[in-house]
């Protein structure tokens, strides 16, 4: 399991290498097998590193480190910088009743460059230096005396964790300057780059996809000890999000055909995925991040949802500050029988134990708890694993892009019908007309994705519902461009208005 604890390293830094020493930091990281000995500052200097696979390692390794999910400004963290809280608090599928201002506002698209706590700029800030040493690390690895085959794998997952890393900011942010010239992205006096266009960011993504497909493995050939490492699955599942999101059906289509033929499935029960005992999964599990207890890499999601007065039927003694909450409004949605709402809690046992009603006191809505209880939880943290992209999201999107290419065909209803069969719902009558299968199909995705990995955000832009839903929900600050997110006004300064912010926020 790939793994991102950190061992204790003193580097000094000189302003040459700031970039390579920061990844040389982030690089020193135990596999899940054995941990590094401590190093001393001595030992790692511009020349001294990137000679072994050992070293190759250590620095892919690094380009991971950005996905490190316990943070709360982490990108997939639980916490209010993470994807998931702030994208789905973007749409109806969460509020948080705690009292920093910032709740209401995501709720409200009350958006601007004077958010609190600079929160709209935590995937730029993270992920533009992310970008910047992916394209370092690849750079150093291509210069390296090593197995070729292992060399050209280990850029291949730098380059599909650049993609992924571009085309999160893609989503948020629109184009942006990406560092994609090695020499240039090691100096810090490099002068500023402009943004690129809108084609010419996604033709990027792209190619650092298709080149990452060409040379990793599949998942079924990873060995359990590599496990949340990129392959070409996961590839594959990241060229469709960038497909989906340009509405380009028949690239969709193709490559959730290719992933068809690979052996996933889905787990029979929904509950199940989100599970440590299914840590490790790849049949259903596209892409996770795996996540460990005695590290700074846990799952703090529960600690987040559950209310401190929960007691779970394990025993296990939970930390539990109860901020996260799905609307009633959008709970009331889902089919009474659907077995997806097991993760959704209206009623719970009190740690007094008493049977404590949600609704009937007063509590905004339904308690998210979405992942299950690691037994060996310490506090807030735990080992489950967070997952990115599953197998039921190729069946949906597939659908979907069938639908708008043709129509709702036989093959669109029966992908529908295997994801619904697993939340114990009958199949969809077949004589819908291609709006109504969409509309259908934008609450089934909904049912299916709920706090997971900013999917409800990202569907909602695709259908044009993203504005129009906030102001249905009371919104007097939601604008059209508020599908994209500010610029920071910082990286605008610094290169001298090279850097153009988004429109909206001038």
């Amino acid at each position: 399991m790939l793994d991102f604890k950190k061992t204790n390293i003193m580097i000094t830094r000189r302003k040459y290498i700031r970039l390579v020493a920061a990844l040389m930091v982030a690089g020193a990281l135990s596999s899940c097998e054995k941990a590094l000995e401590e190093v001393t500052s001595d030992k790692f200097s511009e020349t001294s590193f990137y000679k072994t696979k050992e070293d190759a390692k250590l620095a892919v390794t690094a380009v991971y480190s950005t996905l490190n999910p316990d943070d709360g400004y982490s990108i997939w963290g639980c916490g209010l910088g993470g994807i998931v809280p702030q994208s789905s608090a973007t749409t109806d599928e969460l509020i948080c009743s705690w009292g920093w201002p910032g709740w209401p506002m995501f709720n409200n698209l009350n958006l601007s460059e004077t958010f609190p706590g600079d929160a709209l700029f935590v995937f730029y800030n993270n992920l533009m230096p992310a970008v910047t040493n992916a394209t370092i690390v690849m750079d150093r690895l291509s210069g390296m005396t090593i197995d070729d085959k292992v060399k050209q794998t280990y850029i291949g997952e730098v380059k599909a964790l650049r993609a992924h890393y571009s085309w999160i900011l893609y989503s948020y942010y629109g184009p942006v300057p990406l560092r994609l010239d090695a020499v240039a992205a090691a100096d810090p006096n490099s002068p500023p780059i402009a943004r690129p266009t809108k084609a010419e960011m996604v033709a990027q993504i792209e190619k650092d996809y298709m080149e990452a497909l060409a040379v990793l493995p599949l998942a079924s050939a990873l060995p359990s000890s590599e496990y949340g490492r990129f392959t070409k699955d996961a590839c594959m599942m990241g060229l469709i999000k960038l497909y989906m999101e340009e509405k380009r059906w028949d690239d969709v289509i193709k490559y959730g055909r290719e992933l068809q033929k690979l052996g996933h499935s889905l787990k029979a029960n929904y509950a199940d995925i989100f599970t440590i005992e299914n840590n490790g999964d790849n049949k259903e599990v596209i892409f996770a991040i795996p996540t460990r207890i005695d590290a700074k890499s846990a799952n703090l999601w529960l600690a987040h949802a559950l209310p401190g007065n929960y007691a779970d039927p394990s025993g296990v003694a939970l930390t539990q500050w109860g901020g996260y909450k799905m609307p009633w409004k959008t709970y009331d949605k889902f089919e009474s029988n659907d077995k997806r709402k097991q993760r959704l809690l209206t009623k719970w046992t009190t740690t007094d134990g008493t049977t404590y009603d949600a609704r009937a006191n007063g509590v905004i809505g339904a308690i998210p708890m979405k992942y299950g209880v690691d037994p060996s939880a310490t506090g807030e943290k735990h080992g489950v694993n967070i997952v990115v992209w599953r197998y039921s999201d190729v069946l949906l999107s597939m659908a979907e892009a069938i639908n708008e290419l043709s129509g709702p065909t036989q093959e669109a209803y029966d992908l529908v019908k295997t994801v619904r069969e697993r939340a114990g719902l009958a199949a969809w009558s077949q004589n819908l007309t291609k709006d109504q299968f969409r509309k259908k199909l934008m609450d089934e995705r909904l049912y299916e994705f709920w706090c997971e990995g900013g999917i409800r955000r990202e569907d909602l832009i695709r259908w044009g519902t993203y504005i129009e839903r906030a102001k249905a929900d009371g919104s007097q600050f939601a604008k059209p461009e508020f599908v994209l997110w500010p610029i920071p006004r910082k990286a605008i300064n610094e290169t001298n208005g090279v850097i153009k912010q988004n429109p909206g926020y001038n």
